[in-house]
């Protein structure tokens, strides 16, 4: 049997009061997201089809003016040619299309007014359904949490606990030592890429410094050729 009849039922529900009747609020909460999940789905199978609907009665609106003032320009037509009659029955048939026109409007109307109450129905169900979950989700973990309650107290007093708690701080030293071994190591390593990297800067500063003194004594000689070539010309 469903727990909700109909849509206004999970809308003006109150889901607290629901769980603390339960006798299994677990399995409550569950019948109660599938039954709220299940109207989602419909109303908004619903939804999709008044949409439907509305795209059908606006071609047909469109359709209808358009026949419309097609036939009051047969009218214009015909009165131009003195076929006061004929426009007469031109004006007679636009009439019974504005009449289709005028009951369209109507049908659209209603489909509008329609899609709003559905639009709100759909957001106010969305939320009862996050409200849902949300609990859902809260009574899971209490359930857990009591579990582990439950299984703690009954090994609480064991003395396999004590063992245990012997074999950790054992494995916890024997882990410890382990890193200090490489973080020595990391240290050592860290300590001779230093080195290098010392010699491999040493090594471009001398260059460096080569390279300048080569420019100073190409300069150097530079002047003295200079100055030897107007020594000779005197």
């Amino acid at each position: 049997m469903s727990i909700f009849s109909r849509l206004s039922d999970i809308i003006n529900s109150n889901i607290s009061a629901l769980l603390d009747k339960a006798e299994n609020p677990e399995k409550m909460i569950r019948m109660v997201i599938q039954e709220m999940e299940e109207t989602l789905v419909e109303v908004r199978s619903g939804t999709a089809k008044v949409i439907a609907d509305k795209k059908t009665l606006t071609r047909r609106l469109e359709q209808l003016r358009k026949q419309a003032s097609d036939w009051e320009a047969k009218a214009e037509l015909a009165l131009s040619k003195g076929r006061e009659d004929l426009a007469k029955a031109a004006l007679l048939e636009k009439s019974s299309i504005n009449s289709s026109i005028d009951i369209t409007e109507a049908d659209l109307a209603k489909l509008d007014e329609t899609l709003d109450k559905l639009s709100v129905e759909i957001e106010q169900l969305q939320a009862k359904l996050n409200d849902a979950r949300a609990r859902q989700k809260t009574i899971v973990m209490r359930g857990k949490a009591t579990e582990s309650r439950l299984h703690v107290n009954m090994h609480l007093n064991s003395s396999s606990i004590d063992n245990a708690m012997d074999k950790f701080e054992y494995y916890e030293k024997k882990i410890d030592m382990m890193e200090g071994q490489m973080d020595s190591a990391h240290i050592e390593q860290r300590g001779l890429q230093s080195e290098f990297d010392e010699l491999e800067k040493q090594e471009s500063i001398d260059k460096e410094l080569e390279a300048l003194k080569n420019k100073l004594n190409k300069g150097s000689d530079s002047t003295e050729s200079a100055e030897n070539k107007g020594a000779d010309k005197e």
